[in-house]
Parts: C-alpha cells; structure tokens; sequence
C-alpha cells in the first residue's frame, strides 16, 4: 500500500499541476467559492511559506535525502504501523511531487488559495497529512508505554 500511495500522490499532484499551468496564466486567480476558496496559479521559489526562498538547490538535497532515507528504513517497519506507514507515503509522495516541479522549473507550482493561507497544493497537503498520521503514530506509541516517571 506505501509505494500506491505515493504513486497516487506523485500523479494527482503532477496531473493538478500540469491542468493549472495549462488552463491558467500565471498570477491568475479564479474564484471557486468567493469569497472563500480561489484557484491562483503561482510559482513558489521555497520551501513552505516560501521559507528559504531561492535555495533551490539545498531544498532538493534535503527532498532526496528525505525520500532516500524513509525508502531505506521503510523496509523495516512493522506492518501494525499502519499510521506511519501511510503517513510516510503520503510525505513522500508530496515531497517527490514538489521535487519534480524543482528540478524542472527551479520553483513549485502552487494554486490552492483560501486566502487566509498562503498558496499551496496537493503535494503539500498530502505532507502535511501524512506529517499528522506520523504524530498520531508516535501519540499511540507514547499512550502504549506505562507511566515511566512515577514509580514508588
């Protein structure tokens, strides 16, 4: 199921992005539910919140550490950790997603705008959910170890 969903992830997100760039111009925004949710095709040159901007070359280094990293330990995790599981899939599925628009274009397209957030899109979102079955994974781990601080 962890390589589906990244597989799924990676071609929704490509697939959403490559629509956006072929119906929209660049800076347009199209209201979807005014005045709520817009479609506004930008292009992001960092990270999250374009945190490190223009540092397009660090931010690949550390997505292909990333996904290296979690397709290397991902062989050892137990198939009961079903969060964590599709968690990472999820976070990596997002970060391959937002890899390629890197490496191709130098910046990420983004285009899901709720105006009180800044632009993202499907990768970004499918991290930050995986990111959440990652916490809730270690939430249940944490809740199923006895109280190790208090013993009389």
């Amino acid at each position: 199921m962890f390589f589906y969903i990244i597989a799924i992830v990676f071609l929704m997100d490509q697939g959403s992005k490559a629509a956006v760039q072929m119906w929209m111009y660049q800076g347009e925004s199209i209201a979807i539910v005014k005045p709520v949710f817009y479609l506004t095709y930008i292009l992001n040159p960092g990270a999250a919140f374009g945190f490190l901007a223009h540092q397009t070359n660090l931010l690949i280094v550390v997505t292909v550490i990333l996904v290296l990293g979690v397709l290397l330990a991902y062989r050892s995790l137990s198939l009961e950790r079903a969060f964590m599981r599709y968690g990472l899939g999820l976070v990596v599925g997002g970060a391959l997603g937002n890899l390629v628009d890197r490496l191709r274009f130098g910046r990420v397209i983004d285009f899901l705008d709720f105006r009180v957030w800044p632009v993202f899109n499907l990768a970004d979102s499918a991290i930050v959910i995986g990111v959440c079955l990652l916490i809730l994974e270690f939430l249940k781990d944490a809740a199923k170890k006895p109280d190790q601080g208090s013993g009389s």
